[in-house]
């Protein structure tokens, strides 16, 4: 079993755990992920570590169905069944120049320890977030300590400026800043959207995908995708890949594979969505 620290909603429907998982800790890295389950009758639940201190981790979860819904009424001082991991491949952060963290949604909690680390190794951070309003804009002043520059958009213009990622990155790149790499995580239209604009200027892109996970091991298959015409598996493969080989309307269309599942388990539980 392993206890819960602290269970903080951060914004609708957004919350962010820490949990005690000494030997998690012990190895993880940015970039990685854990497997979890409320209960022994639960399902395998993945979430990107968001965050790494001493014997805790953090992590940063949205409601999506019954499960998510849940684990959010876990109190302090409860425990999960099982925190498996840390799963996937680390973030490789070596000195390489100028790093473009590009981040949306609840994806953004992801970008802290990643941008930590790229900074960490001697590169200049440049933090690009965005949300639809100001109300789900997460992980601001985390991410302001982390990086040399920082933008904030939204979709209405509550926070920051209005409009997308994309817009900044793109004036950013129009300007003639030198940006040696882009790391995207967040919706997979906002991924392929940054790959997308990247690609007729060079710039190595890697996204981390957010595949569907049942088991974390590479066995089930359900987090298959496409990459560079080759089939991949997030969880042992990724779940960092080079965006621009990424067949991003694959990964789209995968995402949505248990999404009837999902509304019928929320219905009959009563939960809304």
């Amino acid at each position: 079993m392993f206890k819960i620290i602290s269970n903080k909603k951060l914004a609708p429907q957004i919350f962010k755990m820490e949990i005690e998982a000494e030997l998690v800790a012990r190895k993880a890295s940015a970039g990685q992920f854990v497997m979890i389950r409320i209960d022994d009758k639960g399902e395998r639940i993945p979430l990107t570590i968001a965050g790494i201190d001493g014997k805790k981790i953090t992590i940063v979860y949205q409601v999506a169905g019954v499960s998510t819904y849940k684990l959010t009424k876990k109190k302090e001082g409860e425990a999960l069944q099982d925190v498996v991991g840390p799963l996937g491949h680390k973030t490789e952060t070596k000195d390489i120049g100028t790093v473009c963290c590009v981040g949306g949604g609840v994806g953004i909690a992801e970008l802290y320890p990643v941008a930590k680390a790229y900074r960490s190794a001697g590169n200049k951070v440049i933090v690009i977030i965005g949300a639809r309003n100001k109300e789900l804009v997460i992980f601001k002043d985390e991410l302001s300590k982390v990086s040399d520059e920082m933008f904030v958009t939204t979709d209405d213009g509550s926070d920051g400026e209005k409009g997308f990622v994309s817009g900044v990155l793109k004036r950013l790149v129009d300007s003639g800043k030198k940006i040696d790499l882009v790391y995207a995580v967040g919706p997979a239209i906002m991924m392929k959207v940054t790959a997308n604009l990247t690609r007729p200027y060079a710039i190595k892109t890697l996204a981390s995908l957010n595949s569907i996970l049942v088991d974390g091991t590479g066995m089930c298959g359900s987090c298959r995708v496409e990459v560079g015409g080759e089939t991949k598996f997030a969880c042992v493969d990724g779940p960092e890949f080079d965006a621009h080989k990424v067949n991003f309307e694959e990964l789209m269309a995968r995402q949505l594979l248990f999404k009837e599942q999902e509304k019928h388990a929320c219905k009959i539980r009563g939960i809304l969505q």
